[in-house]
């Protein structure tokens, strides 16, 4: 089963829950993903040992000026504007490039090919029993989507059924996150009892739910705080509250040292463990 754990905004304690989740089953040899490119941090939790690393990024597409006929049918193709035909010269914009191919398929005259513009690399291993993979995206890119699809398909194995894959997904809800939740099973939604919480999190159903047709849960994290109106909106909206993380200082100080959750307190590994069998009772077979 794959879970998606996402947020709204940045700094709910995704990364907590993610962690958290990963460490209360690792007597099943869970996969943790790191989907968050930009800026991965659950290896600061677990520690892991990375065995493989592998440069990764998109195929721009390369003009041989001696068989182009400057006929624009490239450009007219791209939907990016990440190449232009101006008299007799071809410009390409890496920047702008996704890489799908449409100008290399439809030169009549085959005078492009593609090379492999490096935007970031994937990293593979293990912090003890939990299978661990992430996403790090070099500085000044700005495309973290084709990370993220390469990790996903280079971690992730055809049957899930059976192993429990937790993505912890970048915050917010732009390209990245889409593409996270993308083949998720459930969508686990991390909140914090604020407006800005709630401001947030409705954006988030609304790709996760609406948009993506996803079946979706929520944990508040720093239950306490700030006021009802997360419990009112879920309870209109039909979504299920799976689990309240309490606003405690020991748990602030425990995530500043690096210390998971469910290592500075143990009895939230059962938690945990019960947050997992109760997404799957929600999650209809067909869909595993």
């Amino acid at each position: 089963m794959i879970i998606a754990v996402a947020s709204g905004k940045g700094g709910t304690g995704k990364t907590t829950v993610a962690v958290s989740l990963a460490l209360s089953l690792a007597d099943q040899r869970p996969l943790l993903l790191d989907c968050d490119v930009e800026e991965p941090n659950a290896a600061l939790f677990l520690r892991p040992v990375f065995e493989q690393r592998q440069e990764v990024g998109i195929p721009i597409p390369v003009v041989n000026l001696d068989k182009c006929t400057f006929c624009g049918r490239c450009a007219e193709v791209c939907q990016y504007h990440a190449i232009a035909v101006v008299a007799q010269k071809v410009l390409v914009f890496p920047e702008l490039c996704h890489g799908c191919g449409s100008c290399t398929l439809n030169c009549p005259q085959t005078a492009i090919h593609e090379v492999l513009n490096v935007t970031g690399r994937v990293e593979m291993g293990h912090a003890g029993p939990i299978s661990f993979g992430q996403g790090v995206m070099n500085v000044g890119q700005a495309m973290a989507v084709p990370i993220i699809r390469q990790l996903k398909r280079r971690a992730i194995r055809h049957d899930t059924s059976q192993q429990a894959v937790i993505l912890d997904a970048p915050p917010g809800t732009s390209c990245p996150v889409v593409e996270t939740m993308r083949g998720a099973h459930f969508v686990l939604l991390v909140t914090e009892p604020t407006p800005f919480g709630l401001h947030d999190l409705r954006l988030a159903v609304q790709v996760a739910r609406d948009e993506l047709r996803l079946p979706a849960g929520v944990v508040i994290n720093r239950d306490g705080v700030g006021d009802r109106g997360v419990e009112q909106y879920c309870a209109a909206e039909g979504i299920p509250i799976l689990m309240r993380i309490p606003l405690e200082r020991r748990i602030a100080e425990a995530c500043s040292k690096g210390v998971s959750l469910v290592e500075a307190l143990p009895q939230y590994r059962e938690k945990f463990g019960a947050l997992y069998r109760r997404i799957r009772r929600l999650i209809e077979p067909e869909q595993l």
